[in-house]
């Protein structure tokens, strides 16, 4: 729940900042729908964000630690 809220922080965070400065921020501009892609979760099943938005609004945020994260260890 920590990491959750934690992470819900920073996009919040990063929303305020490309609002205040659009051409700093990278990535899509807020409002840009994007493409439809899959990764695999840290079970290894394969998840696509056409999946996810069916259920509701999706919040991506990209954590890289090798202290957890089976692939970040390899």
């Amino acid at each position: 729940m920590k990491l959750l809220s934690l992470a819900l922080a920073a996009l919040v965070l990063a929303a305020r900042l490309s609002a205040a400065d659009p051409a700093a921020a990278p990535g899509l501009a807020v409002g840009t729908k994007a493409a439809d892609f899959s990764l695999k979760n840290a079970a290894g099943d394969d998840v696509a964000l056409s999946a996810l938005l069916k259920k509701g609004p999706v919040a991506l945020v990209f954590y890289r630690s090798a202290d957890w994260c089976p692939f970040c260890k390899k």
